[in-house]
């Protein structure tokens, strides 16, 4: 994916050094028909679906977007208790690293302390989401979940019954800004089977 060059040497370096990261990934996906590390395909997912959302995202949300899951395999689930609290556990240290490992190519690409602080802010989920650009960027991951993991994610439960999709979806969707909400439904390539669910969900909770 060619790097969008308009903010700077610093931005393209820093956004080639995040894709040289996660294509050390040794999981693969299927893009097109072709292998592709996991984490490379999901940073450039993260982008493309930002690009599409709100084409005129700053310099510092689109640097946050490319490096949501960076390295991500280095921290897998199993390595804490497989318990709520173990979860919770994994998922503040992978947002911690991966703010960190953001933190240390921006430097080295020569950004500022305010900027990389600013991402590190997004990265982490430390900003609120009362912050348009943190939701923004909470609306991105939802979109790219649905657009492209949820069918799979749905796959993997077979022992889930529609009461408890309807649940997960609802929770999932509550972090979707209004502005979001319509974009899943115009901007975004619904998994065709789960499209009557999501619409449901929707229609229960008010967002259609």
């Amino acid at each position: 994916m060619q790097v969008d060059a308009q903010f700077g040497p610093a931005f393209s370096q820093a956004m080639q050094a995040f894709d040289a990261r996660n294509a050390q990934d040794p999981n693969q996906t299927l893009v097109n028909g072709v292998a592709v590390p996991k984490e490379l395909a999901y940073a450039r997912r993260m982008t493309e679906m930002l690009q599409r959302y709100r084409p005129d995202a700053s310099e510092t949300l689109q640097l946050a977007a490319r490096c949501q899951h960076i390295e991500r395999w280095t921290l897998p689930r199993d390595a804490y208790p497989m318990t709520k609290p173990g979860y919770h556990q994994w998922r503040r240290k992978l947002k911690q690293y991966h703010a960190e490992v953001a933190r240390e190519i921006m430097q080295q690409a020569g950004y500022d302390e305010e900027t990389i602080l600013r991402v590190a802010a997004l990265v982490s989920k430390e900003a609120p989401l009362a912050d348009a650009e943190m939701q923004v960027l909470e609306d991105v991951v939802v979109m790219v979940f649905v657009e492209y993991y949820l069918e799979e994610f749905v796959g993997q439960h077979p022992e889930y019954d529609v009461p408890k999709w309807k649940d997960i979806l609802r929770k999932t969707l509550r972090k979707v800004s209004k502005a979001g909400h319509q974009a899943l439904l115009t901007q975004v390539k619904l998994p065709q089977a789960l499209v009557p669910l999501i619409q449901e969900v929707m229609r229960e909770e008010g967002w259609l």
